[in-house]
């Protein structure tokens, strides 16, 4: 979510001819029962000052695995002393069918926007949630298709602009939330609900592009889920320029690899950049907007310059 806390601006001249501000960006990084270290791997490799994290282990995960992420977390030097990674202190119960992945994704946003507008009021329906885990039960009767807005399904995963996700928390009309209470009963709400609104709110509908910035493999011909990653599928995941790839079995090799090679983080340290400080390096955070593009930037921008560059992104809607 680029930009999610926007900077206060000035109204000193300098502040107005300088080159654009660095954006920021908020993750939700979230994980179940035995994921602890898994998350714990990511967050330090998506780590950077200027962004936002907010963490979640679900309620399958013992109370042990989400009391040592809460430990983790405060006792980390880097993350105390910029206070930018956020525990989920109430676990949600979170399964891949029904709307609880997308409740908990709405959470996540609600929190991040109250942490910058204090005085706004937010309202957390405790219907979305339950107290188990278990299976969607199926209702006879079928639905007839809704006439008041079209249904569009695309990827789970996402990259939402803050001005799109204060329209689905907000809500400064009804949509956000009757297709809320629409998709509660749908078996993969998260590969549908964002889509939909986005793709039913006519001021959003240009800003939508259709990629979901994921290298994922797959069998040949597709299978239902994706297959690992492997280190046989490092050089295409490379080539792609994706920024993010799925999925990967724990403590692969093909990780070490690209912590390695690629991130070159070592023993389980933060990713280096320009804001690292310290000795060791990364103990301290320097200037945190000082930002030197690698390869890997080079790479995202240009799959990213592909895309918005095709003929039919600016003649035909994204939204099909």
């Amino acid at each position: 979510m680029s930009s999610f806390f926007p900077n206060k601006t000035t109204n000193f001249a300098e502040e107005k001819i300088q080159s654009p501000t660095v954006p920021r960006f908020a993750y939700l990084v979230s994980g179940s029962k035995g994921d602890l270290n898994k998350l714990w791997r990511t967050v330090r490799a998506l780590y950077h000052p200027w962004n936002y994290y907010v963490l979640h282990l679900d309620l399958e995960s013992p109370p042990e695995e989400r009391m040592e992420l809460a430990s983790r977390v405060e006792s980390d030097l880097v993350f105390s002393a910029v206070g930018n990674v956020y525990v989920i202190p109430k676990a949600n119960m979170v399964t891949y069918r029904g709307p609880t992945m997308v409740s908990n994704t709405l959470h996540a946003c609600a929190i991040l926007l109250k942490r910058n507008k204090r005085a706004m009021p937010l309202i957390v329906d405790p219907g979305l949630y339950q107290n188990t885990k278990s299976d969607i039960f199926w209702v006879p009767p079928t639905r007839p298709l809704p006439t008041a807005f079209k249904l569009f399904t695309g990827s789970a995963w996402m990259i939402l602009s803050r001005s799109f996700v204060e329209y689905c928390i907000w809500g400064w009309d009804n949509l956000p939330r009757t297709l809320l209470m629409y998709y509660t009963n749908f078996v993969s709400s998260p590969e549908g609900y964002f889509q939909t609104v986005i793709c039913n709110a006519p001021e959003f509908i240009p800003t939508v592009v259709n990629h979901d910035m994921h290298f994922i493999s797959w069998d040949t011909p597709p299978k239902q889920h994706p297959h690992p990653i492997t280190i046989n599928d490092t050089d295409k995941m490379i080539a792609s320029g994706a920024a993010f790839a799925r999925k990967f079995k724990q403590d692969t090799l093909v990780l070490d690899r690209i912590d390695q090679e690629l991130l070159h983080r070592e023993n389980g340290s933060f990713t280096p950049g320009g804001w690292c400080k310290g000795d060791p390096s990364c103990t301290k955070v320097g200037k945190p907007t000082w930002v030197q593009p690698g390869p890997g930037a080079q790479r995202l921008q240009r799959l990213i310059g592909e895309l918005l560059q095709q003929p039919k992104f600016s003649t035909e809607s994204q939204c099909q």
